[in-house]
């Protein structure tokens, strides 16, 4: 059989199986490869329906496809793999042929398809907040310097010093809104600066701003792959996105570092063939910082990226957003997981080593 004319299905991320009528495997894309846990070798001349649990189930679905060669059949199946762990996936069958051609069978993990809704559902939600907070910012912005201007006039003009205390107090209460105004501007001023860089200068850096700041008590783990190497991004929106998800680990560990047992981890490694913002990339980073603290409030967790939401007495609940802005800017995601004693950020970015690559 002339293989060549299915390696177009090599660029794609979903996992795709040919079969013959007999429903014997003919070629099977490096996804299908990556998905069913077998080489491309051993998947030859192997039957489909071999490949899942229920296999006289998937033979009758398989039988039932071929007599329909204008539709699409679609359904759920266990596969069986080499590591005995369980994975339920959608399988798609269509027969263009009938029952004397080819069969092509298309596989999707359920939990796969599960983060390709999440991701599309907080891409929509962060567009919606940026134009949100910008507007708002604006709107607050262009009447704060008038309030603060023209409390500074009236405490020239009044006489007694008891009176200025509460010109005062609308002087600083203004300084402080417009601190939180240029906080919430702040990413969409600066300029995206790309240039080639390095993690692990990102997570040192972190690390010994976090370190100065709690000089006793916290102990950081270094779990680094050395071997990845430097690619384009933008070092110091990085270095502010990974300091703010490390610096709100480290106030929620404020109890363990008072009795010294708070442990913060820093783990890098190399992902292949991910899918972000339904976009593929060959080679991901996964940056994860992992925590021993108290974990995240339950009521919080689906609202954590969200503007002003934190689980902090005196929180301005703008890190992770400030966070999330960087590294969407970076076509990456963070991730986030969290029971007590142990909470979880995991920052996914595309690897990228020059302009045209994606």
């Amino acid at each position: 059989m002339n293989k060549e004319r299915f390696q177009g299905l090599e660029l794609l991320a979903t996992a795709v199986v040919v079969s013959n009528p007999d429903g014997v495997v003919l070629y099977a894309n490096l996804s299908a490869e990556t998905l069913l846990e077998v080489s491309r070798r051993s998947l030859d001349g192997q039957a489909l329906a071999a490949l899942f649990v229920e296999a006289t189930a998937f033979r009758e679905f398989l039988r039932k496809s071929q007599l329909d060669p204008f539709g699409v059949k679609r359904q759920v199946f266990e596969l069986i793999r080499p590591s005995g762990t369980a994975e339920h996936v959608h399988v798609t069958l269509s027969c263009p042929d009938g029952a004397h051609g080819a069969t092509i069978m298309e596989l999707r993990e359920i939990e796969q398809q599960l983060k390709v809704d999440r991701e599309a559902r907080m891409m929509d939600q962060s567009l919606a907040n940026k134009e949100l907070i910008r507007n708002l910012a604006h709107e607050i912005k262009n009447p704060l310097g008038g309030i603060r201007g023209a409390a500074q006039l009236l405490e020239v003009e009044l006489p007694s010093p008891e009176l200025k205390e509460y010109t005062q107090v609308v002087i600083k209460e203004s300084d402080r809104l417009q601190t939180l105004v240029d906080r919430l501007l702040a990413p969409h001023r600066k300029p995206h600066i790309v240039s080639m860089m390095n993690i692990h200068e990102v997570c040192e850096r972190v690390r010994s701003v976090i370190l100065a700041e709690h000089p006793k008590g916290l102990k950081f783990i270094r779990d680094y792959d050395t071997s990845i190497p430097e690619f384009l991004g933008d070092l110091e929106q990085l270095i502010q996105a990974i300091l703010n998800i490390v610096r709100n680990a480290a106030q929620a560990l404020a109890p363990k570092i008072a009795d010294g047992t708070a442990q913060i981890t820093l783990c890098t490694r190399v992902v292949r063939r991910v899918t972000l913002n339904r976009k593929q990339h060959r080679l991901a980073l996964d940056l994860q910082v992992i925590d021993n603290g108290p974990g995240i409030p339950e009521e919080i967790m689906e609202r954590i990226f969200f503007p002003l939401v934190s689980g902090r007495e005196g929180g301005s609940g703008l890190g992770l957003t400030l966070a999330q802005t960087f590294v969407q800017q970076h076509e990456g995601i963070i991730e986030c997981s969290s029971t007590p004693g142990k909470t979880l950020f995991k920052v996914t970015l595309p690897l990228q080593f020059d302009h045209a690559t994606s």
